[in-house]
């Protein structure tokens, strides 16, 4: 009786003292999760790291040269060469970060109705008549070429991350035009500016055109 008494007290210590362990463990677990959220900004990750975080969290490194630069190059498909190059002609000399921009006004473009339903047909809209197509370097007679492989590299990972949803589009809130600053089109007055990065300013396309 004592040895069967002697075994089930050991038993209940072993129990206990696993729970204790299981809750401090449980409570340790938090609160690293705790300060790895609250120093967010200031941990740094590898690329592949930063793309598995959490999407609603969009870290500064996103738009820096460093961080693509330290990507692998995409696989190139047909919608990713269409927004990649025309990120090149049309903002290869901007930051990252408006590199970005003018990205996401081509991929706000495919979810609006007034527009095709690919980057390709946004991109390639009106082309063919010259100077009345959507993205100038389409319809400007000008040869298309490539000749800054870097940049292009660089451009066809912003495309790549985009398209891919690992990074979300909230530069521009809902963009669907842009102009450089060089520029005033008459549209411009008539469209709700959302933001301005770098040498273009954005704009929203509005429900309602007015006539005045």
């Amino acid at each position: 009786m004592k040895l069967i008494n002697i075994i089930a007290t050991t038993l209940l210590c072993v129990t206990a003292a696993t729970t204790v362990y299981a809750d401090v463990d449980s409570r340790a677990v938090s609160r690293m999760v705790a300060f790895e959220e609250s120093h967010w900004g200031t941990i740094k990750y590898t690329p592949t790291e930063e793309l598995s975080r959490p999407k609603n969290l969009v870290p500064k490194q996103f738009y820096t040269a460093d961080f693509l630069d330290a990507l692998p190059q995409p696989k190139p498909t047909k919608q990713l060469r269409c927004l990649a190059e025309a990120l090149y002609f049309e903002a290869r000399g901007e930051t990252v970060k408006g590199q970005f921009a003018v990205a996401e006004v081509i991929l706000n473009r495919v979810e609006n109705s007034r527009y095709p339903d690919t980057v390709c047909g946004v991109i390639n809209q009106g082309t063919g008549r010259k100077f009345a197509c959507q993205f100038t370097y389409t319809c400007d007679g000008r040869a298309e070429t490539i000749n800054e492989e870097a940049a292009y590299s660089r451009v066809s990972k912003v495309a790549s991350l985009l398209l891919n949803g690992k990074v979300e589009r909230k530069l521009t809130n809902g963009a669907t035009h842009y102009h450089s600053t060089a520029v005033r089109p008459k549209w411009a007055k008539k469209f709700p500016k959302t933001t301005k990065i770098g040498s273009h300013i954005f704009y929203r396309q509005p429900t309602r055109i007015s006539k005045n």
